[in-house]
């Protein structure tokens, strides 16, 4: 069994390696933008991914509005981090569960992007989210883990944890995601008319 310092210390070197990581993704990455939905369609869901992690494409909007982004991507498995804050709050005086959902609905959401091919999209149909433990911006910087279950034609799912360097879980889920092609309608909604 660990001493109480042997897992501060643990915990200490957890943080520095995540707060490192979120350095080097955050130096990489593009200004948030709209992504044009040919450029989502010309390559396989993990190459997008990558692109967006690499600065290649614009970062997501979101990630700039809660302040998080993806220090983790590949086959069936991404990863995302934020460091929760006071403005984050509820009026109950903890984090409010929209942003535990976001993270989690995010990493969850990408987990089966990665796993698409060229030519397909996904849209989160549903998420289930179960709150362990209340989330403060004393709770430090945490990680939500997106991880496939299943992919199909049709339907892809996932499950996804919410967690601190120390790993203590402050929630998990599920999701479950309609995968579709990315036709010429979609792409350009304009052209469909008429």
């Amino acid at each position: 069994m660990m001493s109480d310092t042997a897992d501060a210390r643990q915990v200490d070197a957890t943080l520095q390696d995540w707060f490192a990581r979120e350095r080097e993704v955050r130096v990489l990455m593009a200004a948030p933008g709209r992504i044009p939905m040919e450029e989502l369609a010309r390559q396989p869901g993990l190459d997008f991914l990558m692109r967006i992690l690499r600065g290649e494409l614009p970062g997501v909007p979101i990630g700039q509005t809660l302040d998080f982004v993806p220090v983790e991507c590949g086959l069936g498995r991404t990863v995302f981090q934020g460091t929760p804050r006071f403005e984050y709050y509820n009026p109950i005086g903890s984090v409010h569960g929209g942003y535990v959902s976001t993270l989690l609905d995010s990493a969850m959401g990408c987990a089966v992007h990665s796993t698409l091919e060229q030519g397909l999209g996904y849209a989160t149909i549903e998420l289930k989210i179960n709150f362990v433990r209340p989330l403060t911006d004393k709770s430090g910087p945490v990680r939500a883990e997106g991880k496939v279950i299943s992919t199909s034609r049709r339907l892809g799912t996932a499950e996804g944890r919410l967690y601190d360097a120390a790993g203590k879980l402050y929630a998990h889920g599920s999701t479950t995601c309609m995968i579709f092609p990315l036709d010429e309608r979609q792409r350009d909604p304009d052209r469909s008319k008429g």
